[in-house]
């Protein structure tokens, strides 16, 4: 299975953002979507999540075993994480992980709540506080929870280990290297260091277009010195 997308334009006013983009991702691979802050990373994916509107292009996904047979992206092939996770304050952890199962009835559990909880490694007496009361690290670890659960085809990760301590981003990150198998998985962040130890390829974002870098040249001080370059240059979208 791959992700393809197929000149993509989104412009805001005389703004352009996104021009002509056009890349393939690849299933079962971690792609790091590498950008400055205000590049067009969150842009890009609420375009691709139908959040919002975008000027012309398309992307669908396409299945290699079936004759390259093109598949329309549904809302529900779409795991979206957030750097500022958004849960009911009002719920407990076991109660939210309950009604998301309950109402969604297409998913098929495949674990039990606790279960759940423990390959998330969420203590145990965390599991039936308010979730007001959780951690940012925490509630991240439940909107990603949220997304294992459902399974989606397609997941996008923007900046999920934004202001998270290095336990829990660590724990995080080995989280989304056991899933990246059966699905196609893309990483943004403004990070060099954390795309290059987390990611199977990278991609920068630049000048509006996608770029792919060869991940062996990056040991190369130089080489990091070209894309922090490149970066530095870019106009902010």
């Amino acid at each position: 299975m791959e992700f393809v997308i197929s000149h993509l334009v989104k412009s805001y006013g005389s703004k352009q953002v996104l021009k002509d983009v056009d890349f393939v991702f690849e299933e079962g691979k971690i792609y790091g979507l590498l950008g400055r802050n205000g590049s067009g990373k969150t842009t890009f994916f609420n375009c691709i999540n139908s959040d919002i509107d975008f000027n012309s292009g398309s992307f669908y996904l396409r299945d290699d075993n079936d004759g390259g047979k093109q598949i329309e992206l549904l809302p529900e092939d779409i795991g979206y994480l957030v750097s500022t996770p958004t849960v009911p304050e009002f719920m407990t952890g076991r109660e939210f992980l309950k009604f998301f199962i309950e109402v969604h009835e297409e998913i098929t559990p495949d674990r039990t709540i606790d279960e759940y909880f423990d390959y998330m490694m969420i203590p145990e007496d965390d599991r039936d506080r308010l979730l007001k009361d959780y951690s940012h690290g925490t509630k991240n670890k439940m909107q990603m929870l949220l997304n294992i659960i459902a399974s989606p085809k397609l997941m996008l990760l923007d900046e999920p280990l934004t202001s998270l301590d290095v336990i829990i981003a660590e724990e995080m990150k080995n989280v989304i290297r056991s899933q990246k198998q059966g699905r196609i998985t893309i990483f943004s962040t403004h990070l060099l260091d954390v795309a290059v130890d987390l990611c199977d390829e990278i991609v920068l974002l630049h000048n509006g277009r996608l770029e792919p870098i060869d991940k062996s040249n990056l040991g190369d001080s130089a080489f990091k010195d070209k894309i922090i370059a490149a970066l530095r240059d870019q106009n902010d979208a």
